[in-house]
C-alpha cells in the first residue's frame, strides 16, 4: 500500500474542493426555489454503509491493494478524503455524516480486533478510531454488528463518539429499546435566527434473529422496520424540521429467509411508502449502488429520496436537502441525492497515520506461515465444478464434528459436511501456506454446528441448493455466468455464491449429479453414499455453519433443527488450527470428484 503523503493531500485540497469533487463525479444539484418571502438554505448529509472493516484500500486475502474489474477502491481512508472535500466546499456547519450499518466485521483487520486481540478499555477498534476521527454524527446497527456477541458490540459502542441506533432492536424481556432508537442533531446555519432540528432514526435488520440466533436469542428481539418506523416517526416528526432514516435493509423488497420471519429482510422502500413524514433514507445491507431512488409515500403523496452507497467504502452517498425559512419555521422543499466514487481520491493521510500500526500488526499476523501444501488448490471454478479447495473445507468441518461426537450417541452415524464457494479468488499455493491463504478460503466469521438429517432431507437440501443454477437447453459449451447465479423468488438479483452449498462425505464419498436439463426440484440424480443409493430414512450428521443452521438462505431442514453440536468455534479458525497442527495439506487425503453438472445425463461443458 502506498498512501499519499500528508503534504500532497493538503496541497490538493488547497487547490479547491470544487476541483476535487468534480474529479469524483460530483454534480451540484440545482437548489429548489424558495417560496416568496422565505430564505433558502441547503443541508448536506453524507452517508456510508456496509464498510465491513475496511479502513485501507487493501485486500488482506490477496496481500495487495484492492482492485476489481471496475477498478473500485475501498476503505474509510478514501471516503474520508471525499468527506473532507465536501465539508470544505459546503462548510462543516452545513453537513452531517451518518452510516447505515455493518462496520465491525468483514476483513482480517476487523477479525483481529474481535478475536485475536479483542477490543477493550485499552484497545480501540480501528473502525471506531477512524469513524471518530472523521466526525460521524450517527450510525445504524447492521446485522453483522452482532456476529461477535453483544458484549463486544457494547464495548465497541462505548468507544464511539456518536450513537449507534436501532429502533427495532428491543430487549427480549422488557420490550424496551436495547439501543437508542434515534438521535437529534442541531444545525445552526449562519445568518438564520433559528437552528434546524434534524432527527436520525436507525433501523436494523430483522434477520439478526435468524443469522445470529446464538448471540441474541432470549436477549433481544427484532421487529419489522415498517412497524417500528410507524411507532417512532409520528412521535418525532412534530418536533423536528428534517427526519432522516438510516436503514440496514435493502431497497428492493425481498427476504433471503423466505417466510421464516413475518418481516421482510429488505424493506427500505416499504418504509418510504408506508410511513409518512420521512424526508430521506440512507439504505444499507444490499451492497448495491443506488445514487437516487424516489419513492412516493402512499398517504401523503410526498417524495422520499433513497440512496445506497456501494459497500466497503467504494461510494459515499450525498443528500442535498433544500429548506426555506419563513416566519420562524423551516420547510423542506426538495431532496436530491447522488453517490461519489472513492477510486479517484487519495487516502486521507490523517486516517492512514492514525491506523498504520494496526494495519501492520494485522499484516504480520495474516502473512505468518503455518504449514505447507503438496499441491495448489483454487476456488476459482468451485461454483460449477468439484474442487479440492471446497473439499478441504468440508473435510476439516466433518473431521471436527466426528472428533467431538466420538464415543457419544451419534458416533456411529456417517458425517456429511456443507460448504459454499464464498471467495472466487481463494487459493492455497503449493509450498508455504500462510494464515492469509487459509483465511481466504473462509472469509465469513461463521461458527460450526452439527445437525441431524435424513436421506430425504439431504436430497431436498441439495435440490434447494441446485436452484443456484440456470436452466440450460444443451450440454454447452457455456460461460460460467450462463449457468450460475440464477434469479429465484428469494434472490431477485441472482443467487449469490454463498447461497450455493456443496455437500461432501467424510469416511465415504457422498456423490451426486445436478442435471440442469431437469426442472428445479428434480435436478439431483444418482445420490449415493459410499457407492450405495441414499435411502430416504437413512440418518446423517451434518456439519454446517451457524448462518445456515439458523435459517440463513432459507434452506430446508435447518431453522428449528436442534443442533447436536454447537461450541461456537469459528470455522476459519478451525481450518487455521488444522493446518498448524498437521503442518502439511495433502489434497490426496480428501479431494475427489464427487459431484458434477449434467444436461440430461451428458456432462456439461463450461469454460
Amino acid at each position: 500500500m502506498s498512501p499519499v503523503s500528508r503534504r500532497t493531500f493538503l496541497a490538493s485540497t488547497a487547490t479547491g474542493a470544487a476541483t476535487i469533487l468534480a474529479g469524483v463525479g460530483f454534480t451540484a444539484t440545482p437548489a429548489a426555489a424558495a417560496p416568496a418571502g422565505s430564505k433558502p438554505y441547503r443541508l448536506t448529509v453524507m452517508g456510508t454503509s456496509d464498510l465491513h472493516g475496511n479502513v485501507f484500500n487493501w485486500d488482506y486475502f490477496k496481500g495487495a491493494e484492492f482492485d476489481d474489474a471496475a477498478h473500485n477502491d475501498v476503505g474509510l481512508a478514501k471516503v474520508s478524503s471525499l468527506v473532507t472535500a465536501l465539508r470544505k466546499e459546503r462548510g462543516d456547519r452545513n453537513t452531517l455524516l451518518i452510516d447505515a450499518g455493518d462496520t465491525i466485521q468483514g476483513t482480517p483487520l476487523a477479525y483481529y480486533y474481535a478475536k485475536i486481540q479483542p477490543i477493550s478499555k485499552k484497545v480501540v477498534h480501528p473502525m471506531a478510531a477512524a469513524m471518530n476521527k472523521m466526525g460521524f454524527d450517527a450510525a445504524a446497527l447492521g446485522n453483522h454488528e452482532f456476529n461477535y456477541g453483544i458484549p463486544l458490540l457494547r464495548t465497541y459502542a462505548s468507544q464511539l463518539k456518536f450513537p449507534l441506533l436501532a429502533a427495532n432492536a428491543v430487549d427480549a424481556r422488557t420490550k424496551l429499546p436495547a439501543f437508542l432508537p434515534f438521535t437529534v442533531k442541531i444545525v445552526q446555519p449562519q445568518g438564520f435566527s433559528r437552528p434546524i432540528v434534524v432527527a436520525i432514526l436507525g433501523l436494523t435488520n430483522p434477520g439478526i434473529a435468524i443469522w445470529d440466533k446464538a448471540n441474541v436469542e432470549g436477549k433481544m428481539k427484532f421487529p419489522g422496520l415498517v412497524e417500528q418506523a410507524k411507532l417512532y416517526v409520528p412521535r418525532i416528526r412534530p418536533y423536528v424540521d428534517v427526519l432522516l432514516v438510516a436503514a440496514h435493509s435493502g431497497a428492493d423488497t425481498s427476504s433471503s429467509y423466505g417466510d421464516s420471519l413475518p418481516y421482510p429482510e429488505n424493506a427500505s422502500t416499504l418504509v418510504a411508502e408506508q410511513v409518512p413524514g420521512i424526508d430521506a433514507i440512507l439504505v444499507g445491507h444490499a451492497h448495491q449502488d443506488v445514487p437516487q431512488r424516489i419513492v412516493t409515500n402512499k398517504k401523503t403523496g410526498r417524495p422520499v429520496v433513497l440512496s445506497e452507497p456501494k459497500m466497503w467504502g467504494q461510494r459515499l452517498s450525498v443528500f442535498d436537502i433544500d429548506l426555506s425559512f419563513a416566519k420562524g419555521k423551516w420547510t423542506v422543499n426538495q431532496v436530491a441525492s447522488q453517490v461519489l466514487n472513492s477510486n479517484t481520491v487519495p487516502e486521507d493521510p490523517a486516517i492512514t497515520k492514525l491506523l498504520q500500526a494496526n494495519h501492520q500488526t494485522v499484516l504480520d499476523y495474516v502473512n505468518s506461515v503455518i504449514g505447507t501444501s503438496t499441491a495448489p488448490m483454487s476456488a476459482a471454478t468451485a461454483r460449477y465444478e468439484d474442487t479440492a479447495a471446497i473439499d478441504f473445507i468440508n473435510f476439516v468441518q466433518a473431521d471436527a464434528v466426528k472428533t467431538v461426537l466420538a464415543g457419544g450417541e451419534y458416533a456411529d452415524l456417517p458425517v456429511l459436511s456443507i460448504a459454499a464457494p464464498f471467495n472466487r479468488d481463494a487459493a492455497i499455493p503449493q509450498g508455504d501456506v500462510s494464515v492469509r491463504d487459509v483465511a481466504g478460503l473462509y472469509i465469513f466469521d461463521n461458527t460450526l454446528q452439527a445437525v441431524l438429517m435424513s436421506g430425504a432431507d439431504v436430497k431436498e437440501y441439495l435440490e434447494y441448493s441446485a436452484r443456484y443454477f440456470k436452466a440450460v437447453t444443451s450440454a454447452g459449451p457455456f460461460t460460467p455466468d450462463q449457468v450460475t447465479n440464477a434469479v429465484t423468488d428469494t434472490a431477485p438479483s441472482g443467487t449469490p455464491d454463498y447461497n450455493y452449498d456443496i455437500m461432501g462425505g467424510l469416511d465415504a464419498p457422498l456423490t451426486y449429479t445436478i442435471d440442469l436439463g431437469k426442472p428445479v426440484g428434480s435436478r439431483i440424480t444418482d445420490l449415493a453414499y459410499g457407492g450405495t443409493p441414499v435411502a430416504a430414512d437413512q440418518q446423517f450428521v451434518i456439519a454446517i455453519n451457524n448462518y445456515r443452521a439458523s435459517g440463513g438462505g432459507n434452506f430446508p431442514h435447518t431453522a428449528g433443527n436442534t443442533a447436536i453440536y454447537n461450541a461456537q468455534v469459528e470455522i476459519r479458525q478451525l481450518i487455521i488450527d488444522w493446518v498448524t497442527a498437521n503442518e502439511v495439506i495433502d489434497p490426496a487425503q480428501f479431494a475427489a470428484e464427487d459431484w458434477a453438472l449434467t444436461y440430461n445425463g451428458t456432462p456439461l461443458t463450461i469454460g
